[in-house]
């Protein structure tokens, strides 16, 4: 099967629809972002961002395809003039690792959150993904369409977090607000990027007592959860981190690409890898 196909087997895999709009081909970011899609397909490598250390494992693997979650080249739209302009090294160095490899990239990004079958409907499957990867599914509260929200039985924060390090395969993540809680009502956050008067007052409504964020600013909703916090509330973060957090639904995709595809090619995972180290005093 030609990479192109397994590119269009993958798209109709998916629910394709976006707030009950079809994807629109010409402005997604879910693009062959590098390489010759009329080549035979040797074997599909899934990640979340395809690292120079991602694309070598995927050619020694003996595979000619990485399904990537993010772009490949640093910006939104993954558009390479800039780079070509100012003659980049890292950016000619990754590009002839791409030229000597054969590698195809194609990002999945709209689609793969647009949904995936699951029980004669759709879910996100990215944060379908992570759930099933934390063994959560049990807990789910609230329709798997909306941010995730999630009962748990009461369960120390610092345990949680050491489930996430360890499930995730991460080398650490930041904690802040009341730590030492005990919490029930957890919920997986989007962006909290500022401007979160929305994020705020959905945390205070639905009695979210503990937060797992991808990005994380110092201020809005950390600024609350601090103050949560020094009111004895039991509110707390885990900043995980953007890739970090997603990166599980990636994983999972290697489980559906058989039925998606229809016929067997050598499939597997390559985690990115927590980019972070962490030093503490």
């Amino acid at each position: 099967m030609k990479i192109s196909e397994v590119i269009q087997k993958m798209k109709q895999y998916h629910r394709g629809t976006v707030r009950g709009e079809p994807i629109d081909e010409a402005t997604t970011r879910d693009q062959i972002l590098y390489g010759n899609p009329d080549q035979e397909c040797t074997g599909i490598v899934t990640t979340c961002y395809a690292s120079v250390d991602v694309i070598r494992k995927a050619h020694a693997s003996g595979a000619n395809l990485i399904i990537s979650h993010e772009a490949l080249f640093w910006n939104h739209g993954d558009h390479t003039d800039w780079l070509e302009a100012a003659q980049n090294k890292t950016f000619l160095a990754k590009k002839q690792l791409l030229e000597e490899t054969g590698m195809v990239v194609w990002r999945d990004h709209d689609y793969i959150h647009s949904g995936i079958p699951m029980n004669g409907g759709y879910v996100d499957g990215i944060f379908h993904g992570v759930m099933v990867t934390l063994g959560w599914e049990k807990y789910l509260s609230c329709d798997p369409a909306r941010p995730m929200v999630f009962e748990l039985p009461e369960t120390p924060v610092k345990e949680i977090g050491r489930q996430i390090i360890e499930k995730f395969h991460l080398t650490g993540l930041k904690m802040l607000g009341n730590t030492e809680a005990k919490v029930r009502k957890v919920a997986i956050a989007g962006h909290i990027l500022g401007g979160d008067n929305d994020t705020i007052t959905w945390i205070e409504q639905e009695g979210i007592e503990l937060v797992i964020a991808m990005e994380l600013i110092d201020f809005t909703v950390s600024e609350y959860i601090r103050d949560s916090a020094m009111l004895q509330r039991p509110k707390a973060i885990l900043a995980v981190g953007h890739f970090n957090t997603e990166e599980p639904g990636m994983e999972y995709m290697v489980r559906y690409i058989p039925e998606a595809l229809g016929t067997a090619i050598p499939c597997r995972y390559i985690q990115s890898g927590d980019m972070y180290e962490f030093m503490t005093v």
